[in-house]
């Protein structure tokens, strides 16, 4: 068959959770909507303490603040359109738009994946390398570094674009999931998605276990590092410098290896099941990461409390003195 794009399909109909009762669709509507206000007000406001606290631009937070734009973008692109799928009963969308968000998942995804390691990286010349760190870590070199992950992430979420949009779709437009993704767009096609699967699959394990075989080397290295420091206490103020990059590394990694373990080993489970996974490591992190860094990093958690008694001033308790 010719795998030209005389599609009759002019749009798709994102389905959500594929067994959801409707009368809880606006329960589920309902929490969406919540994670993604909780994540737009969170990331925001880690963009507005450094924007506001030169006390935050150093290496480690030009990082951070790379993970919460990546974030709020991802969840702009991803969770607007599934929410009025179940506040408005409207899950249709364009085809045009349906490959665009596909571009913007795929390609956020691995500018998260590549932030991650250079968080690590970050991490690691810290600790195991400490008189080299403010050599190597300059502002001007993470500014360059994090421009570079930008702009390495954009290749191959183009390339499967660019060979996915001209396939024919010429049968259903239903996609079993919360927003396009690769997957879930060329099993549509009216043509054997063989050829185009395992490009993308091989490219996806590039992004994902490369930066993750560096993040468990460097983790496993800072361990060792510490190990070797006297004191417990010297040991673990070492190991509280990179805590909170492992939380938000594990919140991301730990579920999206499950799925793609599950798939690879013949580990089978319903839609609904895959669907509420691939939104839990989606959408979670992107709204605790934040909060994650104000409980854990010092400097944010100052400048957070420096923010919040300029809006509201601690009472000032004066004394009468009755003469």
């Amino acid at each position: 068959m010719s795998e030209r794009n005389d599609s009759r399909v002019t749009e798709f109909i994102l389905t959500g959770f594929p067994g959801l009762h409707p009368e809880y669709y606006g329960l589920v509507s309902a929490l969406l909507f919540f994670v993604y206000l909780m994540t737009v007000i969170a990331n925001a406001t880690v963009l507005l303490l450094f924007a506001t606290n030169r006390c935050l631009h150093k290496p480690v937070y030009y990082i951070i603040l790379n993970v919460s734009v990546c974030d709020l973008l991802f969840s702009t692109t991803t969770l607007p359109k599934i929410i009025s799928r179940y506040w408005f009963k409207s899950g249709s969308i364009s085809f045009n738009g349906c490959f665009v968000q596909m571009f913007f998942v795929h390609y956020l995804g691995s500018v998260n994946s590549f932030i991650f390691f250079l968080m690590a990286f970050d991490r690691y010349c810290a600790i195991c390398h400490p008189l080299k760190y403010t050599i190597v870590f300059t502002k001007i070199r993470i500014l360059i570094l994090s421009l570079t992950a930008w702009i390495m992430a954009f290749v191959i979420p183009l390339m499967l674009i660019i060979r996915a949009y001209p396939l024919p779709y010429c049968g259903p437009n239903v996609i079993s999931h919360c927003f396009c993704d690769h997957i879930g767009i060329t099993v549509l096609a009216c043509t054997d998605r063989t050829p185009y699967a395992v490009p993308a699959v091989i490219s996806a394990m590039i992004i994902l276990l490369v930066p993750l075989a560096f993040i468990v080397f460097s983790y496993c290295s800072i361990l060792m590092e510490a190990s070797k420091i006297s004191g417990w206490k010297n040991c673990r103020k070492s190991l509280s410098t990179c805590s909170t990059q492992l939380i938000i590394i594990s919140l991301y990694y730990l579920p999206k290896c499950f799925v793609y373990l599950a798939n690879n080993v013949g580990i089978s489970f319903s839609a609904d099941v895959r669907i509420v996974i691939v939104m839990l490591y989606s959408l979670v992190p992107p709204m605790v990461n934040p909060l994650i860094y104000c409980l854990r990093a010092k400097d944010i958690r100052k400048c957070l409390w420096k923010q919040f008694y300029r809006i509201v001033p601690p009472k000032v308790q004066v004394s009468t003195i009755s003469t």
